[in-house]
């Protein structure tokens, strides 16, 4: 676990708001290393979906960078972020965003046939992730078809499928209840076997418990948490 794949230096961010300026994030450093699973909590309004806003790359910086496996956002064009993305990031939200007419392993597959794998073979790799994570018999149901916590599970196979660097995950059992949650947390926990690392933002202290290293957002810089 020394190896670092996620790096911020010297990260701020700001916004004007008329003649004031709002300082969400102020020259916050960050290291996060593979297989690494770190939570991230603060109060409403701290800057938490900002900050994984500019890990992912979605979002500019107004100073500092952010480099992933050694590549630095602010050095590609959105075309080559676009791409490096796809390769080196998962994604996993508070709501799922699976796609309604496409079945679970069709919802999987989706990064790999946007980067350009056939269709045979990334349905093959889908269905390993599935069943990796307890969701065989679900990989041909539609996200109607499937309870909240399932979904939640396609979605957390979908960002692992292309296996990243690093998975960035926003509230992901926000909205779920106790024992979905539970499962989803589970699922997390059994992963511990990759080079994957793991960023979760939450405001749910029993989910940040179980992260290797908490962090707390505050005043814009990230400190370790008890």
């Amino acid at each position: 676990m020394s190896s670092v794949v996620l790096e911020c230096k010297g990260l701020a961010k700001r916004y004007h708001d008329g003649a004031n300026v709002v300082q969400v994030l102020s020259e916050l450093n960050f290291h996060l290393a593979a297989g690494e699973l770190v939570a991230i909590v603060g109060v409403s309004g701290s800057g938490k979906s900002t900050l994984l806003n500019l890990l992912g790359g979605l979002d500019e910086p107004s100073s500092g960078d952010v480099s992933v496996k050694g590549v630095s956002w602010v050095e590609l064009s959105v075309t080559q972020r676009c791409a490096y993305r796809n390769q080196a990031l998962g994604f996993v939200y508070q709501f799922h965003h699976l796609l309604a007419d496409f079945n679970a392993w069709e919802n999987v597959a989706m990064p790999l046939r946007i980067g350009g794998v056939a269709q045979a073979e990334a349905k093959q790799r889908a269905l390993k992730w599935l069943d990796r994570l307890g969701l065989s018999s679900r990989s041909h149901h539609r996200p109607s078809q499937l309870s909240g916590g399932e979904r939640q599970r396609v979605a957390v196979a979908r960002a692992l499928v292309h296996e990243p660097a690093v998975v960035l995950m926003d509230e992901p059992t926000g909205n779920l209840d106790g024992e979905s949650a539970n499962r989803v947390l589970e699922t997390l926990e059994g992963l511990r076997d990759l080079n994957t690392a793991f960023v979760i933002v939450t405001h749910d202290e029993s989910v940040a418990a179980r992260a290797d290293r908490r962090l707390r957002l505050d005043q814009g810089q990230l400190v370790a948490s008890s």
